[in-house]
């Protein structure tokens, strides 16, 4: 049985399905009840193919759609203006028209590139996303933000588009690498610390069963946080406040990304330092008690996170920052936590804030 959590942004609202092999009938199903088109692109990467790639392409023509699956390398690397260009021109040659659909299957690379796509291919076409990943499953795919990168930073060039369902098929996580896994945890662990202290409790708790992938403990944890994140869309779809909190850990960590060259970190694994530059800064300039910064700290190294700081210049750092889209008239715009649950975002904190907090975590 499903889980459905609704996205309210009232003629663009959608569901997010939670469960286990929804994939292929719930897929189809959906897609001729939300009346999707007979025509469709399932855009995947080179991992995911050759695991589900077929699976879905044979379900829907079993449905009676013509559908061509579409494969990008697997990376960062191709949220890029080359690889867009490319699937344009496959789209083109299908004949994808404006009553056709978009498959995102894959995890948050595939998610924000084929959302990207579908935003603007005929000026937009409609899109499912069937995430693969924990990372992709409570968070890319959810919301709306979709976007490839610039080699001056990450999702410089995007869109807010909502896809018309989410499909978070939790039987795909079995096949999931440890490393994957663990990256999306990063993000399950930042829904505790931006907005609910008791799920914090909880991850505390049971993260031992969480990180060995128990679906009975695990299958609640990702709807609550589809829940956490549809009730911050549904009140700010474009950024313009409330949603900026889903950017805790993101500034430092998109600059990691970004100076690392885009895969030398997965994208959690960065956040994930991220948080934790962001809970000192948040001891120092927004009022978080030590022992809070100690338990983000403990619950990050306790999921596998290595917290060791690139080693890089802070010049090297900063750069990308100055250029995030988070920043507004040459300000950085940080995400602070007063305490875990209870998070605010500031223009407060100095590039040398920024620098002493570097400078600290790598000694």
């Amino acid at each position: 049985m499903a889980n459905t959590v609704h996205v309210a942004l009232g003629e663009r609202s959608y569901d997010i399905l939670i469960g286990d092999g929804l994939l292929s009938g719930e897929l189809t199903r959906l897609s001729a009840k939300l009346k999707l088109g007979r025509r469709c692109a399932i855009i995947t990467d080179s991992t995911v193919r050759p695991l589900y790639g077929a699976t879905v392409r044979d379900a829907l023509a079993g449905a009676g759609l013509q559908a061509s699956l579409l494969t990008v390398p697997a990376g960062e690397n191709s949220k890029s203006l080359k690889v867009s260009g490319e699937l344009y021109e496959h789209l083109a040659t299908a004949q994808l028209s404006r009553r056709s659909f978009i498959v995102a299957l894959g995890g948050g690379v595939v998610g924000d590139l084929a959302g990207f796509i579908a935003a603007t291919y005929l000026r937009g076409v409609d899109f499912v996303q069937a995430p693969t990943t924990l990372l992709a499953m409570v968070d890319s795919s959810v919301g709306g933000k979709v976007a490839i990168n610039l080699p001056q930073g990450k999702n410089l060039v995007g869109a807010f588009y909502q896809p018309r369902l989410v499909l978070a098929d939790l039987a795909l996580l079995r096949s999931l690498p440890e490393r994957e896994f663990r990256s999306g945890m990063a993000e399950v662990i930042k829904y505790g610390v931006i907005y609910d202290a008791k799920l914090f409790e909880l991850l505390e708790q049971r993260l031992d069963a969480l990180m060995a992938k128990d679906m009975a403990q695990l299958a609640p944890v990702i709807a609550r946080c589809c829940e956490i994140k549809a009730d911050v869309v549904s009140q700010d779809e474009r950024e313009s406040g409330l949603r900026a909190i889903l950017n805790f850990g993101h500034t430092v960590g998109h600059a990691i990304e970004a100076v690392a060259g885009y895969g030398g970190y997965l994208h959690g694994e960065a956040v994930a330092i991220g948080m934790l530059a962001a809970a000192r800064l948040s001891q120092k300039r927004g009022g978080l008690g030590a022992a809070d910064v100690a338990r983000i700290e403990s619950l990050l190294r306790r999921a596998g996170f290595d917290l060791t700081l690139p080693a890089v210049p802070f010049a090297k750092i900063i750069a990308p920052m100055r250029v995030d889209k988070k920043a507004v008239e040459g300000k950085l715009r940080f995400v602070l936590a007063r305490r875990i649950g209870e998070v605010f975002v500031t223009d407060a904190v100095t590039e040398a804030d920024i620098e002493e907090t570097w400078n600290v975590s790598r000694r």
